[in-house]
């Protein structure tokens, strides 16, 4: 019985922590404005322009589903590097420790918050591309690409995690950004990769940006490189690799 109240009361703190920890950052300009906002607004500038009569229409499939892994990206990076290193530097880990709530809720409640934003950022960017960009899926393709972005979004989250554990408040967000963006352009989210230099090319399986790219344009029908099972092989192993690796990193900290 014990045993029962004690789950219940689990799962009750998680969804609680997963609800505030939204909210939170939902109340934060300066991570839900870019984050829910620039997404949509680059794919209106480049994807819908370039999709103008005279441009293959197949240049707005492609550029939704790369821009999807640009905006579920966000969340993972900033949502836990940012918050984490921050919640370091105030001690609030500690104080955490000392509350009367399961470890793994603490990122059991961040993961829901990225999955939340990455579900949202995919509705957003869907709608302007169907109304504004002529992108025409079926429901089972847009299935398969919402739960493709919504799950691609943990590698993020265990790579957001590793920085936050590593650095201070102060200089998490220049790192993030040196992360975020250089992996975006050598990924070829913003454009396809064939524009980059060979040897650019040559080193995007590096990026775990790449492989989810690859796989959300394997759900819409489009071009891509790889096998679906080698990328999802390559994303699972990044994320539980990083993901261990930040957690004894955090295990350490007084």
């Amino acid at each position: 019985m014990s045993t029962l109240i004690f789950d219940a009361i689990s799962r009750r703190s998680l969804l609680l922590e997963a609800r505030l920890e939204f909210l939170r950052l939902l109340r934060t300009p300066s991570f839900a404005l870019p984050a829910l906002a620039f997404p949509v607004m680059f794919y209106l500038l480049f994807g819908v322009l370039l999709a103008k009569p005279g441009a293959s229409v197949s240049v707005a499939h492609y550029l939704m589903a790369t821009y999807c892994v640009f905006g579920v990206m966000a969340p993972g990076l900033f949502g836990f590097g940012v918050s984490v290193a921050t919640e370091r530097d105030k001690g609030l880990l500690a104080l955490r420790r000392a509350l009367p709530m399961p470890p793994m809720n603490y990122v059991g409640g961040k993961l829901a918050m990225a999955m939340i934003f990455a579900a949202v950022i995919f509705l957003m960017l869907a709608t302007a591309a169907s109304i504004f960009g002529g992108v025409r899926l079926g429901i089972a393709q847009w299935a398969l690409l919402g739960a493709t972005m919504v799950v691609g979004a943990l590698p993020f989250c265990a790579l957001g995690l590793l920085v936050g554990s590593f650095a201070n408040g102060q200089a998490a967000p220049a790192i993030v950004n040196l992360i975020y963006l250089p992996m975006a352009l050598l990924s070829g989210l913003w454009f396809p990769l064939t524009l980059l230099p060979a040897l650019f090319q040559k080193f995007a399986v590096l990026w775990p940006a790449w492989h989810l790219a690859q796989l959300g344009l394997m759900s819409i029908g489009q071009p891509s490189t790889g096998s679906a099972v080698s990328h999802l092989a390559w994303l699972l192993v990044f994320t539980v690799v990083i993901g261990n690796w930040a957690g004894r990193r955090l295990n350490r900290e007084p």
